[in-house]
């Protein structure tokens, strides 16, 4: 499905009136009480504005803003200015990083029959819009003549299916379908270690014509300066920067594209559980090839330097003006970026605009805010990364929490992910916030429902956003929020302001909510006298964890080190809780009691760098945490203990794992009592 460029009158009246509200709430707010006589978390969603949301959102989307353009850098100056004219202090931190873009691609197909039909890359009606050609950043260039073989997702096992059947891919064009936690760079990198010419992949869903742009580079930041910022830049041909890259070239086309040429393929049989597993399209498609279709495959790409915007406006506390509440979202869009990214942009701005009336109502911060809205996480998540390992000896040991909100509205439920010390946190906040699809209820009570009574809040192991360098890199505490899943434009040329009006948040409800959420959470961070951190939730998870150890491992390997150190830290947790109990319900205003709190609130601040460990996971050193970080095997299904689940699979797979897992036991019950010590403020 296509949208129309053309608008109908009715619409351009809407929003000219969205327009004009969003300046008059912006500029002319009604006078709200003092934060003296109501709260300022009342204060804060009494002024919430879904008008004001929605022209925000209309700004950022009228032209397509990949970074390190000319368009991105337009964006850029208009957040800038934006938190200028609310009186915010606001600086832009630019840096200068490889980023890559397409000069030329081609696909044609070549059928049996003799019929050569071009393949079409670029979503219909949008030739000439300024939105970038389908690509992967970073892919090789190259070409290659061969033919069509079908690998599924690409993983390790979907080959040995094929070759279960004898189907050779050596030298054929592969096509594979987006999904089952396969990064595009794993698809990539597995195609070359089995010798496949060029790779396609596709998404599946309802907008046929929609083609998922993305990057293919492993791991995260400029991949010229890797674990440092700016400054030396390693050659593009070196090892440390190439390895990062695919061997193979590839490219994104459309799933209508894709079933045209799955439906013209023979050769092996398609086992039965990947074509049940087929969300759209025709599941009567049988053969996996190679051909007798072949596909004439070219692209040539560039890698420029370019700079980049990150964008800030800093509120300073009042009385810890050197600990940090920190809010992130990232700016940049591989087209026009509605949803990914600028649902969460739009509702950044919001936030500035209600903590600029607090402030004119006499409002400041205990703790220092600061807005964050990075560049290039598309590519990598590199403007936040840069930042992140540029102020890292500041930020660990000042920043307080940080949370990420990127899109911020795909649709209907609201889903998000955490360290487990804020678990409590948010549930008090989503009690407080309304429900924007159900009348009378509160985010609360659908959210509990939906997932039947369990703890609904997921873990951040995965490397998908801007909260990957805070908490997997720095060890900070972090939040991952947003609205709806799986969203049908997710990269496409259609992911647009009419998407989000006419599917996506019509009413601006769910922005309004999630803006709400957001904000609250950072008001109790940045206001509580004590830090709302409860680790004995972290220990609940960790034993939870180990049990689930227990039943992988049998009784092969002993687990008595993160026993042992999973109840010391339990310990600690039970220690901490009484002491924030004494000092919530001590009212004294003495320096003693003043610097009691505050060296308690640094015991829960610091807590989270203690899972840091500086030699990383195997194979990823720059990933610090070992708690929660990216798998090393994506065929594992287990989200924790990154470095133990890489020594489960090398064992599966034959190696000699045991050894990994003992080692990597032992590191992790390090970590588990380095935050334990650290919860506890004490020396051995």
């Amino acid at each position: 499905m296509a949208f129309s460029c053309k608008t109908p009158k009715c619409t351009l009246l809407f929003l000219f009136t969205l327009s004009l509200l969003a300046l008059y709430t912006l500029h002319h707010h009604p006078l709200l009480p003092s934060p003296s006589s109501l709260t300022a978390a009342n204060v804060f969603l009494s002024s919430a504005s879904n008008y004001t949301v929605s022209a925000y959102l209309r700004h950022l989307t009228l032209r397509p803003h990949l970074a390190g353009t000319p368009l991105s850098l337009s964006t850029a100056l208009y957040v800038h200015s934006h938190f200028q004219s609310l009186g915010l202090t606001a600086h832009t931190t630019n840096f200068s990083a490889l980023l890559s873009y397409p000069a030329h691609s081609s696909l044609s197909a070549h059928f049996s029959n003799g019929t050569v039909l071009p393949v079409p890359l670029p979503e219909p009606g949008v030739s000439g819009s300024g939105v970038v050609p389908p690509y992967h950043a970073y892919s090789p260039s190259g070409a290659a003549y061969g033919p069509a073989v079908f690998l599924n997702y690409g993983r390790n096992l979907d080959y040995r299916a094929l070759a279960a059947q004898g189907v050779e891919v050596k030298g054929c064009v592969g096509l594979v379908r987006r999904g089952c936690g396969v990064s595009r760079h794993e698809a990539a990198a597995n195609a070359a270690a089995h010798g496949v010419a060029a790779l396609l992949m596709y998404t599946e869903g309802e907008y046929r014509e929609g083609v998922e742009r993305g990057t293919v580079m492993k791991g995260v930041g400029d991949p010229l300066t890797p674990g440092w910022a700016g400054g030396e830049k390693l050659d593009p041909d070196d090892p440390r920067v190439a390895r990062r890259f695919p061997t193979v070239p590839s490219l994104p086309v459309s799933q209508a594209a894709a079933e045209r040429i799955l439906g013209s393929l023979e050769g092996g049989r398609m086992p039965f559980e990947w074509r049940e597993s087929f969300k759209t399209g025709d599941r009567r498609i049988s053969g996996v090839g190679p051909g007798p279709t072949k596909l004439n495959f070219t692209y040539k790409g560039k890698q420029e330097m370019a700079t980049i915007h990150n964008v800030f406006a800093v509120i300073k506390g009042s009385e810890e003006a050197d600990r940090y509440v920190l809010l992130g979202n990232h700016r940049d869009a591989w087209t026009y970026g509605a949803v990914d990214p600028n649902s969460g942009t739009a509702a950044l701005l919001d936030i500035a605009r209600r903590f600029a009336l607090l402030m004119q109502s006499g409002w400041s911060p205990r703790r220092s805010i600061i807005l964050c809205s990075w560049d290039a996480e598309e590519f990598g998540m590199i403007g936040s990364t840069e930042w992140v390992e540029q102020n890292l000896l500041n930020l660990g040991s000042k920043a307080v929490a940080y949370f990420n909100v990127d899109c911020a509205v795909q649709g209907p439920g609201l889903f998000i992910s955490a360290t487990p010390q804020l678990d409590d946190l948010l549930v008090e906040v989503t009690k407080q916030v309304k429900d924007p699809d159900s009348e009378n209820a509160y985010l609360y009570e659908r959210w509990a429902a939906a997932n039947r009574g369990v703890n609904q809040i997921q873990r951040l192991s995965r490397v998908d956003s801007d909260f990957a360098p805070f908490l997997q890199h720095a060890g900070i505490a972090s939040v991952d929020l947003y609205f709806g899943i799986d969203f049908p434009v997710y990269h496409t040329a259609f992911d647009s302001y009419d998407w989000m009006m006419n599917f996506g948040d019509p009413l601006f409800h769910r922005h309004v909510a999630a803006t709400g959420i957001w904000g609250l959470i950072a008001l109790r961070l940045a206001d509580d006298p004590i830090l709302p951190f409860n680790y004995l939730s972290y220990a609940t998870e960790l034993q939870e964890y180990k049990n689930t150890l227990n039943t992988l491992l049998g009784e092969s390997i002993s687990l008595d080190p993160i026993t042992a150190a999973i109840q010391e830290f339990t310990k600690a947790a039970y220690e901490a809780d009484e002491e924030i109990k004494n000092l919530r319900v001590d009212k004294n205003t003495d320096r003693s009691t003043v610097l009691r709190r505050r060296a308690l609130n640094d015991r829960l601040m610091l807590t989270e760098r203690g899972f840091l460990d500086p030699e990383g996971l195997p194979g990823r050193q720059w990933f610090k945490h070992l708690i929660y970080g990216p798998r090393g095997d994506a065929d594992s299904k287990i989200d924790f203990f990154p470095g133990i689940v890489d020594g489960v699979s090398e064992r599966r797979k034959g190696g000699d794992g045991e050894a990994t897992i003992r080692h990597e036991i032992w590191r992790a019950s390090r970590a588990i009592q380095r935050a334990a010590s650290a919860l506890r403020g004490e020396l051995t």
